[in-house]
């Protein structure tokens, strides 16, 4: 990593800068949305939207919620829910490397949609590698 990259890094740790910049409670529920709607519509998702409940709403909200935390934003899934605990939570589901792999696939895409700057997508696509291999059960 170049230090100019590593310095963009260290920035977009600080604070809330990267719910700031992925546009607050607004702009993490838009990215939770589109993620959705990514998963709705890609052949090589349809597996892990089987997972879901028919009705996507909560799902919706739940991620959106999540996103606002994990960006350093309000703590919206633990005013809901309660604290987050990925793994048990997904423990239900089959979840190996090919589910990961569609998850971060919609999120990818769902990004793409989004008008970040590159360098802020590819820093949250890496950080969102943690948690979805968290939820990942099998290989």
């Amino acid at each position: 990593m170049s230090d100019d990259l590593a310095k963009l890094h260290a920035y977009y740790r600080e604070g809330d800068h990267q719910f700031q910049i992925a546009g607050g409670v607004e702009g993490c529920m838009k990215l939770a949305n589109d993620f959705y709607d990514v998963m709705e519509t890609l052949p090589e998702t349809k597996k892990i939207l089987f997972m879901h409940p028919t009705d996507l709403t909560e799902s919706r909200e739940k991620l959106g919620r999540f996103l606002c935390g994990y960006m350093n934003g309000p703590e919206l899934y633990e005013e809901k829910y309660g604290p987050i605990a990925l793994a048990p939570a997904h423990s239900h589901l089959p979840i190996g490397t090919p589910e990961m792999n569609a998850w971060l696939l919609c999120m990818k895409t769902a990004m793409a949609q989004q008008d970040y700057p590159q360098a802020f997508k590819d820093f949250m696509m890496m950080r969102l590698a943690v948690p979805a291999e968290r939820c990942r059960n099998r290989p």
